[in-house]
């Protein structure tokens, strides 16, 4: 066989403890590795973005863009990768071009190497302002663009479809292509044809990268598959946060390819102080509550369901606030069904909590009989084209109070906005830097509080809550 390394992205310092504990690990519990893990030889070390931005300001008190200032200081060699959301950035709504622009400036300035871009919809249009972005300020080797496909299984999703949309991503001026599992659906046999396909259209220069998770048992198979039809990089997780919803473990795959042509290069010695040190941190959140020990087992429902792990957990937890637990499985029968009736979406954030939700009250109230705000959005094109063809009926009864279904690009509909959240920030007294304005963007009420535990921290009281004991932030 012809010798081919194969490279990984290590996804300890982001999704591992996203998928395991929460997201709830701390700065202070990656910077003792920090120089280890940048010395063991990684593709990236995925550590930013994704859910970290809102659990940093909401739980942890961190700001993330010191947090990844603070990355940067340690991890000289090794590119930090992040996740973000194409227009929706990281968070639930889409937002004008200008926050997009200035958003990916902060953090290429700030640190991040690669940037992997994903829209629920699988709609090419929601990453062009973001690509555009990432070209102009990542330009000279600065930060990789990489388009990532949601993947999902339907009636539309077809390989032909997956790999015509690798193809538009590529000529949009993606450096990698990522086939993003998120929810574990992909299987190896379909792993390898649909690597195959996608590679044999590529241009040589760019790189496919694979990203699955365990939850059904089948993730380290989907990768061995995926790397013997060529796929160039693979995303793990070290043992202690990899696994069940997280991705596969890094030291097995480190072995398994080690003297093989798909070899590594990676000193599996290297990596046990950092499996040493995330044991203690995993035993740590587990000990917090935010680590359950049933996320490392097998759940064979996602493929029965198409149900990722985390939107099981949201439908349960709306059950069980309405006292209708018994009615999960009549739930889980009815995700199919709305998600037939609007086009077939992806079931990734947030259209997972979408469909979810949607389910729930077709359940509970009667199919239809109350659409949520979200859903509405969603059938009318807000977030974007969907991939197949929506019920016609449900269609107009969303239409049914004058409003309109959408064809052009979300944002096309938005202003401009960041001088306006810029001068909010300054208003309420907390401006510190750029950054600030970005932080409310995503998230207004949490970062409002947190700008207020800042405040607090830095003067020791916070004298203007002290002196207006009355007073309401805008949010």
């Amino acid at each position: 066989m012809e010798s081919r390394k194969v490279l990984i992205t290590d996804t300890i310092l982001r999704d591992a403890h996203q998928s395991h504990a929460a997201t709830r690990m701390k700065f202070e519990d990656m910077e003792p590795m920090l120089p280890l893990l940048d010395d063991i030889g990684y593709y990236s070390l995925e550590a930013w973005g994704g859910a970290t931005f809102d659990s940093c300001l909401r739980f942890l008190n961190e700001d993330p863009w010191e947090r990844l200032r603070k990355l940067k200081k340690y991890l000289k060699k090794t590119p930090i990768q992040m996740l973000l959301r194409g227009q929706n950035l990281l968070g639930y709504r889409h937002y004008a071009d200008d926050v997009v622009d200035k958003f990916i400036e902060k953090s290429i300035e700030n640190g991040v190497g690669v940037i992997r871009l994903f829209d629920a919809l699988n709609d090419p249009r929601n990453l062009e302002a973001s690509v555009k972005a990432i070209k102009k300020y990542g330009a000279g080797g600065k930060c990789v663009c990489e388009c990532a496909i949601s993947y999902t299984t339907s009636p539309v999703h077809t390989t032909e479809y997956f790999v015509k949309l690798a193809k538009q991503f590529e000529d949009m001026g993606a450096d990698n292509i990522c086939i993003k599992d998120m929810a574990n659906l992909l299987l190896p046999f379909t792993a390898y044809e649909l690597v195959k396909e996608i590679k044999a259209e590529l241009l040589p220069k760019t790189k496919l990268h694979l990203h699955t998770h365990n939850t059904t048992g089948t993730g380290d198979m989907i990768n061995l598959m995926a790397i013997q039809a060529g796929v160039d990089i693979v995303d793990c997780a070290l043992s202690p946060l990899g696994n069940g919803t997280s991705n596969p473990a890094t030291e097995p795959l480190v072995a398994a390819l080690k003297g093989t042509p798909y070899d590594t290069g990676i000193d599996i010695n290297k990596l046990l102080p950092a499996v040493n040190h995330f044991k203690k941190v995993a035993s740590r959140l587990e000990k917090d509550g935010y680590l359950n020990p049933k996320v490392r087992s097998i759940d064979i429902n996602t493929l029965l369901y198409q149900v990722p792990g985390g939107m099981l957990s949201n439908l349960m937890n709306q059950l069980k606030q309405a006292g209708k637990e018994d009615k999960l499985h009549d739930c889980l029968a009815e995700v199919p069904v709305v998600r037939k009736d609007c086009g077939y979406p992806p079931l990734v954030t947030p259209t997972s909590q979408i469909v979810g939700t949607q389910a729930v009250w077709n359940v509970l109230l009667g199919r239809y009989k109350t659409i949520t705000a979200q859903f509405k959005d969603l059938i009318l094109g807000k977030y974007g084209a969907l991939p197949g063809e929506e019920n016609a009926d449900l269609v107009n009864h969303c239409k049914e109070h004058g409003e309109e279904q959408i064809t052009c690009r979300p944002a096309d509909l938005l202003e401009d906005e960041f001088d306006i959240l810029t001068q909010k920030v300054k208003d309420m007294g907390f401006y510190t830097q750029e950054e600030d304005a970005l932080s409310y963007a995503l998230f207004p009420e949490v970062a409002t509080n947190f700008f207020k535990w800042r405040k607090a921290k830095d003067i020791g009281v916070d004298s203007d809550m002290a002196a207006n004991p009355e007073k309401v932030y805008p949010v």
